[in-house]
């Protein structure tokens, strides 16, 4: 495994604890954002691909989550996650200053991902989305609509065909165990209905990639969502019978291969 650094940057709620893969002269940045529960020491394997294709790989656990402070998997307002993500970019544009910006989201973090190129188009060069939470109509719609919250967990059987990974996810402890919050997922419905309302990504390269099999996030769900905000360079990879962690399936080093080599061309593009 490629050394890594954590740092702390003072977050809305608190301090954030944000993991660098730095490297010798990069050609690029790549910024990791992270899914609902989770947090960024499960993408370990992610990071060094990219650092080893020429990338300073970074990105912070959000509020709540992993090592960073906050009530767990408390989130009253993703704007303020935004933020909190646009601090950690600020951070490493001053160490490396001029290089392209490519962003990593999985999940709700492609829900935040994709509110931050809303509201920051001309700083970012690439976009990838992965099996991201986007949609008038989801699970955290249905979820929000219900009057009582069930108080179960996630199923670990639907992040991967691996059962390795669901067995290390529920015995992670930096790994959120619990029921959804009320709070969060009106905060969360809430950014749903701003993506829905602002801006498409225009000439911004995106790569969208989703497993077949996901229950988490469904592909037919998001695809409307996708359709609407996708610009001129736009690249589509559904993934056979993968599920919601497309980076820890079976085929991950295809999924990885997939995605570096889209950054390659979308920075060609850039140059």
């Amino acid at each position: 495994m490629t050394d890594y650094k954590l740092r702390y940057i003072q977050g809305h709620n608190g301090e954030q604890a944000m993991y660098c893969w730095l490297r010798d002269q990069p050609r690029f940045l790549a910024l990791l954002v992270h899914g609902y529960g989770e947090h960024l020491g499960r993408y370990h394997h992610v990071a060094n691909a990219l650092q080893q294709n020429g990338a300073c790989v970074f990105g912070p656990d959000h509020c709540g989550h992993g090592l960073s402070q906050g009530e767990r998997v408390l989130i009253e307002d993703v704007e303020a996650v935004v933020d909190d993500v646009h601090k950690a970019v600020f951070t490493l544009r001053t160490e490396y200053p001029g290089l392209p910006l490519v962003i990593i989201g999985h999940s709700m973090g492609g829900l935040i991902a994709t509110r931050y190129v809303q509201r920051h188009p001309y700083s970012v060069s690439a976009l990838v989305l992965s099996g991201p939470l986007l949609g008038k109509k989801t699970a955290i719609t249905d979820l929000a609509a219900q009057q009582t919250l069930p108080d179960t967990p996630l199923d670990p059987n639907t992040l991967s065909r691996d059962p390795t990974v669901g067995a290390a996810y529920q015995a992670d402890p930096l790994v959120w165990h619990g029921p959804f919050k009320r709070a969060t997922l009106n905060a969360l419905q809430a950014a749903l209905t701003r993506i829905d309302h602002g801006a498409g990504f225009g000439a911004l390269p995106l790569l969208w990639m989703h497993g077949a099999d996901d229950k988490l996030v469904l592909l037919s769900e998001t695809q409307p969502a996708i359709n609407k905000l996708h610009g001129r360079i736009f690249e589509a990879e559904i993934w056979p019978g993968a599920r919601h962690e497309i980076f820890n399936e079976t085929n991950q080093q295809q999924v990885i291969e997939r995605m570096i080599s889209f950054i390659r061309a979308a920075l060609r593009a850039d140059a």
